[in-house]
């Protein structure tokens, strides 16, 4: 009784005092930072201004008609039928109305279609819960992960300032330079948007949409997945760094002498400490949404790791699982996402936390000979 009396309490207040309870909501779109967010824009604007003028034609007519012609001014109705000149009006006007309308909404939407003649292009992949970014002109690639804090969400903390929309790794982009997006999806329909670049386009499993973006003013953008994807569909942001093109291009050649240096891993001699600590960070990344920092799991769905079968049992099926995943379950192909290094300390660090002590560990060069063997 209590719970619903504070309830109805703040449903009162909320309709006693809306200045307040909705203090921080817009009654407009924003006009964005790119060519294509302000054409949207103003055609918005435009719409909305002729939707403005029909209503206060039809309605100030309508309420003039009423007023003029009421029956205590001894007005009578007019009996008349198929008036020509007023049907081909009715007929003329909305279609003129439907053609200045369509002009610039065709313009924009064939201006948001063009994706010919970019500069950089990149491959966007959703994955439960993340997002994946390729630069394909470049050969590298890596995950964007929300970094969002688990006390935040829990309640334990104060809210940050970009609660939820803040990640590991932002997608960097030149500013002035026309990027082109490939859409895809690993599992599930997702949904990449970023509302201040007038970008929003789904990522389909099996399928490839394109979108594009030219930035010309430098700044951090973010966006959401707006498909309903599953139960972390509300934390995978997207967080889209704008940056001049000098630092742009001593940015890509960092990520791509760091790419190299992460396949040269593999053939490195890697002590169970090194493994340990690095699994226990990948681990935190890319598997503790569903089995728990603490391996305890979410069951049924996500089992838990701590004393599991796969854990503490053979091997080669530990590596299989997380290497090529589970049909039919939740459990995703980690082998395509993760890299040698971090998938050899994944499983090591499964194998001997949480109380598994196992004692033996796989190393990345383990993995790279078993993925060449499939």
């Amino acid at each position: 009784m209590r719970v619903h009396a504070q309830r109805v309490g703040a449903l009162l207040g909320g309709l006693s005092f809306p200045a307040l309870s909705m203090a921080d909501w817009t009654v407009n779109m924003t006009p964005g930072v790119t060519g294509t967010s302000n054409d949207i824009f103003d055609l918005h604007m435009t719409i909305f201004w002729i939707c403005v003028v029909i209503g206060v034609v039809v309605f100030g007519i309508m309420f003039w008609s009423i007023f003029a012609h009421r029956k205590s001014q001894g007005a009578k109705p007019a009996n008349f039928h198929e008036n020509t000149l007023v049907e081909v009006l009715w007929t003329l006007i909305p279609l003129v109305i439907l053609i200045v309308m369509a002009i610039p909404a065709t313009t924009t939407l064939i201006d948001m279609y063009d994706t010919t003649e970019s500069d950089v292009d990149i491959k966007v992949t959703g994955y439960q819960w993340k997002w994946q970014y390729e630069y394909i002109n470049e050969d590298f690639g890596y995950f964007s992960n929300l970094t969002t804090p688990k006390d935040q969400i829990n309640n334990r903390q104060a809210k940050g300032e970009n609660y939820l929309l803040e990640v590991d790794n932002p997608m960097i982009i030149p500013v002035g330079k026309k990027v082109r997006f490939l859409l895809t999806a690993n599992d599930v329909i997702h949904s990449w948007w970023v509302p201040d670049f007038g970008v929003k386009k789904d990522a389909i499993p099996g399928f490839i949409n394109e979108a594009w973006t030219r930035v010309d003013k430098p700044g951090t953008y973010r966006g959401q997945c707006t498909e309903l994807c599953g139960k972390d569909h509300g934390f995978m942001p997207v967080v889209v760094k704008a940056v001049p093109e000098d630092e742009y291009n001593t940015w890509v050649a960092d990520q791509k002498a760091a790419a190299e240096k992460e396949r040269e891993l593999t053939q490195k001699d890697w002590t169970m400490e090194e493994l340990m600590e690095r699994g226990e960070k990948a681990y935190a990344t890319a598997c503790a949404a569903c089995h728990q920092v603490d391996g305890s799991g979410a069951p049924p769905a996500f089992p838990a790791l701590k004393g599991s079968a796969i854990a503490t049992g053979d091997m080669a099926a530990h590596i299989d699982v997380v290497v090529n995943g589970v049909s039919g379950t939740a459990m995703q192909a980690f082998g395509g996402q993760l890299n040698e290094a971090d998938l050899a300390a994944i499983i090591t660090y499964e194998r001997n936390a949480w109380g598994n002590k196992m004692g033996d560990m796989v190393t990345p060069k383990e993995i790279f000979d078993y993925k060449n063997q499939q």
